[in-house]
């Protein structure tokens, strides 16, 4: 039954991750790049929450934090590049 489960859990974040990058690459505009890189970190974080709970261990929950902080980080940087570059056009 967990192999299953494993095999399941695989495809679906899988599919998901190969969609997200596929919108990374096609775009078109930075905001929409931007968005699929966060719903990829995110995508990155379930499949390390899985593991963390389908292997009972929690060995690697600082690369979640870090993985997280990253996502945050570069969320807030690129809406600081997309702000002073709205700004500068007006």
């Amino acid at each position: 039954m967990t192999t299953v489960l494993v095999l399941v859990i695989g495809a679906v974040f899988g599919l998901a991750a190969l969609l997200t990058v596929w919108r990374i690459i096609i775009g078109p505009s930075i905001l929409d790049r931007a968005v699929a890189s966060d719903v990829l970190l995110t995508l990155l974080i379930c499949a390390l929450g899985a593991e963390m709970a389908l292997n009972q261990h929690t060995r690697t929950m600082l690369l979640l934090l870090i993985v997280a902080a990253v996502g945050v980080f570069g969320s807030i940087s690129i809406a600081r590049f997309v702000a002073r570059r709205d700004g500068a056009e007006q």
